[in-house]
């Protein structure tokens, strides 16, 4: 069994407040064992189960993906809090390698106020990453590595004229944001293995 983290889109945002002990009692309800919340923006850690650490496996012995994952854990967060929220699975080894990129240059990294790490359910087209490249200025750099998405600004996120509505737009998808040293954070409290 291994650990994962589901990442939730704009779970306390939008008139919609949910209290991380009713998150964590919703996913203990669908049988994952040891959870946690991580900072009270929609980080849950647990472990699954049907895990065994190269990929979902449940009892049935049938394969069930991180999309399976998070389809399920999104339909059961519809029906609990009547709205949908947007769900995205890695495991800790996927957060390790998450936290230890450094997709730009050291320079721009050390100028930089904004860096963030954008969920992504899979990876992006060869277009929809084009389109997602011509929001680059002399602000906003980005780049995509699988299924995430990495943004670097030289104004702060909530000063910046690129948001998360604006890369959903040009990617086409959902996605949800995340600070690097939220990253770094989760990797260093629940490292891989």
């Amino acid at each position: 069994m291994a650990r994962c983290v589901a990442f939730l889109r704009a779970i306390n945002v939008g008139g919609h407040v949910v209290k991380m002990e009713q998150l964590r009692a919703l996913f203990e309800a669908m049988k994952f064992e040891r959870v946690e919340t991580f900072l009270a923006s929609g980080n849950v850690v647990f472990e699954h189960a049907g895990f065994d650490g190269a990929g979902f496996d449940n009892a049935a012995n049938s394969a069930e993906s991180d999309l399976e994952l998070a389809a399920r854990i999104e339909a059961r967060l519809l029906k609990a809090l009547g709205y949908a929220v947007s769900t995205f699975v890695r495991t800790d080894a996927e957060i390790a390698r998450i936290a230890g990129q450094r997709p730009f240059a050291a320079a721009a990294m050390k100028t930089a106020a904004t860096f963030c790490v954008g969920m992504l359910g899979a990876a992006p087209a060869a277009d929809v990453e084009r389109r997602l490249m011509a929001l680059q200025s002399a602000e906003d750099d980005f780049r995509v590595l699988g299924r995430e998405l990495y943004w670097l600004g030289q104004k702060n996120q909530g000063k910046a004229v690129i948001s998360n509505a604006v890369l959903e737009k040009a990617l086409g998808m959902r996605t949800t944001l995340r600070g690097m040293n939220t990253m770094q954070r989760l990797a260093a409290k629940y490292p891989a293995g």
